[in-house]
């Protein structure tokens, strides 16, 4: 919003009823006076059209410059834990929770504007604790941004008087049509749902009303703590836990005085800050829950895992024993994955399936540790915290510590692996000493029968190397202005070599190093890249790219199409098969996700 806008001539705003011509002028002047009170508060009886009036004040935003609502967030039945998931992603962020989300917000340099119909409605969960009154989310969340000075806000409080009208501008819609009905009953609403042949509900026909409201009321069936077999019987269904409220699942399932079959708590609490996403997709429901469910509740896992299978992305396979900073193919290994936990140590999985397989380069004594019994045989050198890792093949590979230091690692006598590792290793530390910008700060592979190294460094520049045969220079181009902070690259059937790199100014860049980098970013966004990985599919050549905000972006290279994964949390690491395998690595562990390349580019 800019401020000391000309207000609008509501002449110019969609249609609008006689009698509420004067209330939108009055919202449309408050919208453009900088100046003037940072909150609006409509107010009015049930049925006084009071949402109605932001939607036509939002409707009327769209394309018109100088003024830009930034987020609408629906309250009713949202908690303060829910709305922050919501209003983070909608301000560019990603779901956060309340503290993360106002230290986003304070530092946003944006004079930001955000619409809050339904305050008066928020809250869910068990009545007799504080998330299902609407007072908790104003006292959270909603007074703490409101005392920001560049955050304005048009909140709907009904008659409720939730925010104080001292200071602020009062738009009064006053009497409506009537009272509110009363809240139907859970018998009621389960009425309404039609059954399938066996007689089971059948979540994915029931009205929209019944899948927001049931929960609530088998609540108040059940009593404050859920334990008759209303609610038992809600959250012991897998069809509901897809197709209902994910907003109300999520307010149910954290108070643990409700009970939960299985694993449900862990697994919601895990997939909830996506889940409560606006997601109609019933398949891509699935896939979020089943993603989160693999390697924590089997049951749950087998019987989302047929719905899952239908959306374009499922998981295959979850570790969740160790955390994984860096991982990466193992050229000449059929379907081998290097990974490299934070202390240091180096495992060896099969990426069809995640099962352990021997340590990099056996028992040699001079580099292997003693498993630790909860993962695969690990290879640990006592001073070296990998962030990064190039595997040259099953023995030998180049990594990159978190002291910016190139080093070789080979587990076996291999004079040549050593030889050619160690080049690259002083070829870098040789420049980085000689001046600070060809300091290394990324390291990616690429290649399977032809294995490369890709080394970017503090100057924006990229160097390719040869894991295969020695090279004594790498071929190298400077594709950034800044720092590069992530580097991967793929070969292709007809013999080219695609070197991805990420900037830190957030842009993504293609270099096909028989030629000149391309003239423009693939991606350019204002967030920071965390891991690339790139293969040449039957779909043609693919590039994966995780986010900081959270968000992993598949882009297929032939056409510029994108897709957006929505996965469940932030990622450190990547790895792409060819047959379209993507390994992601964080701080919970391990996760294999299989992608339907025959459908991925359809939408």
């Amino acid at each position: 919003m800019t401020v000391g806008t000309v207000p609008p001539d509501i002449a110019s705003w969609p249609p609008l009823a006689d009698d509420r011509r004067a209330v939108g002028q009055q919202l449309l002047d408050w919208a453009a006076d900088g100046d003037g009170p940072r909150l609006c508060l409509l107010r009015g009886a049930a049925g006084s059209g009071k949402s109605g009036l932001l939607a036509w004040f939002l409707a009327g935003t769209v394309g018109r410059p100088g003024l830009t609502v930034h987020a609408t967030v629906p309250s009713e039945g949202l908690t303060t834990e829910s709305f922050a998931w919501e209003l983070g992603r909608q301000l560019g962020y990603g779901p956060l929770s309340p503290g993360r989300l106002l230290d986003q917000v304070r530092a946003d340099e944006r004079p930001l504007l955000i619409l809050v119909p339904d305050l008066h409605r928020a809250g869910a969960g068990p009545a007799d604790l504080p998330a299902a009154a609407p007072q908790t989310l104003v006292a959270e969340l909603l007074e703490p941004l409101l005392a920001l000075p560049h955050l304005r806000a048009a909140v709907e409080v009904g008659t409720s008087g939730l925010l104080a009208a001292d200071g602020a501008e009062v738009v009064d819609l006053g009497a409506g049509d009537g009272a509110s009905a009363p809240p139907a009953t859970y018998t009621e609403l389960v009425a309404a749902v039609p059954h399938t042949a066996d007689g089971r509900p059948d979540w994915s026909q029931a009205p929209d009303t019944v899948l927001r409201h049931v929960l609530g009321a088998a609540l108040r069936t059940d009593g404050p703590y859920g334990q008759g077999g209303a609610v038992r019987g809600l959250l012991a269904d897998p069809g509901f836990l897809v197709h209902g409220s994910a907003t109300a699942l999520t307010a149910v399932l954290a108070d643990e005085r409700v009970p939960v079959p299985g694993r449900l708590r862990e697994v919601w609490k895990r997939a909830a800050p996506e889940l409560t996403a606006y997601h109609t997709d019933s398949a891509e429901r699935a896939a979020l829950l089943h993603a989160a469910a693999v390697d924590t509740d089997p049951d749950l896992t087998e019987y989302l895992r047929p719905l899952a299978r239908q959306h374009w992305w499922s998981t295959v396979w979850a570790r969740r024993d160790l955390p994984v900073n860096a991982l990466a193919l193992v050229p000449g290994v059929e379907r081998g994955l290097l990974t490299a936990d934070p202390t240091g140590r180096l495992r060896t999985y099969d990426v069809g399936s995640g099962a352990a397989l021997p340590a990099p380069g056996g028992d040699a004594p001079s580099s292997v540790g003693a498993s630790d019994g909860a993962a695969a045989p690990s290879t640990r050198s006592a001073s070296v915290r990998p962030r990064s890792l190039a595997p040259r093949d099953a023995r030998s590979a180049l990594l990159l510590d978190r002291s910016d230091a190139l080093l070789p690692l080979v587990t076996e006598d291999d004079p040549t692996a050593a030889f050619a590792l160690e080049r690259i290793a002083e070829y870098h530390g040789s420049a980085a000493l000689a001046g600070e910008e060809a300091l290394v700060t990324a390291l990616g592979s690429g290649g399977t029968t032809s294995p490369y190294a890709v080394v970017g460094d503090r100057a924006g520049t990229v160097h390719v190397w040869s894991l295969g045969e020695y090279q004594d220079v790498p071929h190298s181009c400077r594709v950034h202005e800044h720092p590069v902070t992530a580097v991967t690259c793929a070969g292709t059937a007809d013999g080219l070599t695609l070197a991805f790199s990420a900037g830190a100014d957030g842009s993504v860049r293609l270099w096909e190093t028989s030629a000149e980098p391309m003239p423009v970013p693939v991606q350019q966004r204002r967030y920071r890249t965390t891991a690339l990985a790139a293969a040449d599919t039957p779909a043609g050549p693919v590039l994966a790219v995780a986010w900081d905000d959270g968000e992993l972006h598949l882009w297929h290279v032939l056409t510029g199409r994108v897709r957006v994964l929505p996965w469940l949390r932030g990622c450190d690491a990547l790895a792409l098969t060819p047959e379209g395998l993507l390994v992601v690595g964080d701080t919970t562990g391990t996760t294999a996700v299989r992608l339907r390349l025959d459908v991925l580019w359809e939408q």
